[in-house]
Formats: C-alpha cells, sequence, structure tokens
C-alpha cells in the first residue's frame, strides 16, 4: 500500500555542537549540518530509509522552500509541492557538549492563505492509496479543523488516516472526523485528559478514546518509559530500548514512519507498534537530525526481544 505523509509546516533543520551555550558573547558552533525537516518531512524520510517509496504533500515558499525542495529532490520520495508566498522556516538545535543538553530553537513559520490550504486539499483528494500521515504544526492562519478535514477526506477515498499533531490539532480532529491511529506523547495526552497521568491514567486515557471512537488505535510515546499501543483489544505496553542516546530529536517521527510502513507492508497493528519502537530507539543513537538507519530498526526490532507488559486488557505475547 502506498503512503502519503503531509508536512503542512516544514522546516530545514540545521543541527551544530558548541562546548557551553552562554548568554550575550558570540559561540562558535561545529558539526553543522542541515536536513530537510518537519514532522511529515521526516515521516516520509523514515519510510524511504527503511525502503519504502512515499508520497510527501509540502507547503513551501522563497528561498527556503527552494532548498527544501532540493534536498528532497534526490530521496525515493514522491513530492507534491504547493507554493506558499511565505518563506519556509529554518529550525535550529544546539547540542551543548558539557552536558549533553541541547536546545532547540522552532520558529512558527509562515502565514498562508485560505486558497493555498484548498490546494493542498486537492492533493490529499486526489491520493489514492493506503495511508495518509498528517504529522507536525499547521502554518499560521490555516484552520484548526484542517487536519479533520483531511481525515474527512480520508474517509471518502478510503485510505487510513494517522494522526501525529500537537494539542490544538488533536482536540480540534479527536471526535470530530474518523482517525484509525493518533500518535500522542504522555504530554499531549495529559493536555487531552486535564491533568498529570501516571502509567494506569495513560492507560485509562488512552482507552477512553478509543472506547468513544475518538480514534480506532492510540499509541502513547512515553520517552525512557517506553510506548503504549490501546486498541478494541486492550492495552499493549512496551518498554523503552536501553540504548546509547545521542539526541532526542527525530524519535516521535522515526517511531510514526516506521509504524505506518510496517502496516502498508501488511504486518499486524501489534508487530507495527514494536517496529516502531525499535525505530524510536534507533532515532536517538543518531547524532542531529539523522532520524533512524534501517539497519540499527531492524536489529533491534528482531535481536532486542521487547517484552510487553500489560497493565489492563488483552495480554500480547
Amino acid at each position: 500500500m502506498s503512503i502519503l505523509a503531509v508536512a503542512l509546516n516544514p522546516t530545514i533543520d540545521v543541527t551544530s555542537q558548541v562546548e557551553r551555550v552562554r548568554p550575550t558573547i558570540k559561540i562558535r558552533t561545529h558539526d553543522e549540518r542541515q536536513r530537510p525537516g518537519g514532522g511529515g518531512v521526516n515521516v516520509a524520510r523514515v519510510i524511504a530509509e527503511l525502503g519504502g517509496e512515499p508520497e510527501l504533500l509540502i507547503l513551501a515558499g522563497g528561498a527556503t522552500g527552494a532548498m527544501l525542495k532540493d534536498a528532497l529532490a534526490t530521496s525515493p520520495i514522491r513530492l507534491h509541492i504547493v507554493p506558499v508566498a511565505g518563506l519556509t522556516r529554518i529550525a535550529f538545535m544546539v547540542r551543548e557538549e558539557e552536558t549533553g543538553l541541547e536546545y532547540r530553537f522552532v520558529p512558527e513559520g509562515p502565514e498562508v492563505t485560505p486558497s493555498e490550504v484548498a490546494k493542498a486539499l486537492e492533493v490529499v483528494e486526489r491520493f489514492r492509496g493506503g495511508f495518509v500521515v498528517a504529522s507536525g504544526s499547521l502554518p499560521r492562519n490555516a484552520p484548526e479543523d484542517t487536519y479533520a478535514e483531511i481525515a474527512r477526506i480520508t474517509k471518502r477515498t478510503g485510505a487510513k488516516f494517522i494522526l501525529d499533531g500537537p494539542g490544538a490539532t488533536l482536540r480540534s480532529t479527536l471526535g470530530n472526523a474518523p482517525v484509525f491511529l493518533v500518535k500522542p506523547s504522555i504530554e499531549e495526552l495529559e493536555t487531552l485528559a486535564g491533568q498529570p497521568l501516571d502509567e494506569n491514567g495513560v492507560a485509562q486515557a488512552a482507552s477512553a478514546l478509543v472506547k468513544n471512537a475518538a480514534a480506532e488505535f492510540v499509541a502513547v510515546t512515553m520517552g525512557r518509559e517506553g510506548a503504549l499501543l490501546a486498541g478494541a483489544f486492550g492495552i499493549l505496553r512496551l518498554p523503552s530500548k536501553h540504548v546509547v542516546a545521542k539526541t532526542t530529536v527525530g524519535a516521535g517521527d522515526s517511531f510514526v514512519g516506521a509504524l505506518t510502513w510496517f502496516l502498508a507492508e501488511g504486518r499486524s497493528i501489534e508487530e507495527a507498534f514494536r517496529f516502531g519502537v525499535a525505530a524510536g530507539a534507533a532515532a536517538v543513537m543518531a547524532l542531529g537530525t539523522e532520524l533512524c538507519r534501517r539497519e540499527d530498526v531492524f536489529t533491534i526490532f528482531r535481536e532486542a526481544k521487547l517484552s510487553p507488559s500489560v497493565p489492563s486488557g488483552r495480554s500480547v505475547g
């Protein structure tokens, strides 16, 4: 099955390293790298790295939009570019070597017009494939229910809709449009629930979204605490794979991209969830914006023998 990744607010990601971050003085960085970024872009990059040939919808404008297009031109990704008047944003990440801390600076991005958003929706309308993945923030002036509209279009065309967006887009989409799978972080799930959540609370909140038909499946990523999948079968809980972490950038996008690709390859939701967890672990092993590597993902998936612990629902071996 083919996959369309949607990145309505993509970026050029610039990463570098510095011995120490200090105020006021000029800081000399090194090991600078530039990569195409933004949620949907990263999802498509992961799918391509794993062996797929995804389609990717981006809004791009100005000189930075041209840079983004050129950066993606050599990949096995079929691009659908909707030109916009505003400049594609540039995001910065600086890693402080002395502490290992990462400092991330992410601009809000360009303003878009109703006609530009409408052209993007037309691309989704024309897509004929298995999965549409909307990931990342919306550009300024895009209607808050844009992802909900993409979900409704996807339902009409017969594809399955996967959503990985910030809190506002989750609230405007869940319960208002058909969602196959949603991937909130634990912080985003807490925002939806309106309160802090312990492990049982996460399971209950995710199960409630399934029970209320907000989404068929809910995959919650919890960093070092692993991940949890809720569905009609109950709860599947996987611990995180302990690896030498060099970054946290791209772990969630790697999870979503790998999970979607495995589903498109005909695997079960449980297998795809396990594969996504392996990809998230592989992503933190890479510096900067490199995301996960295919060989690392498959090695972790085959050899880590991730053992689920199931606080409630069906036991999945």
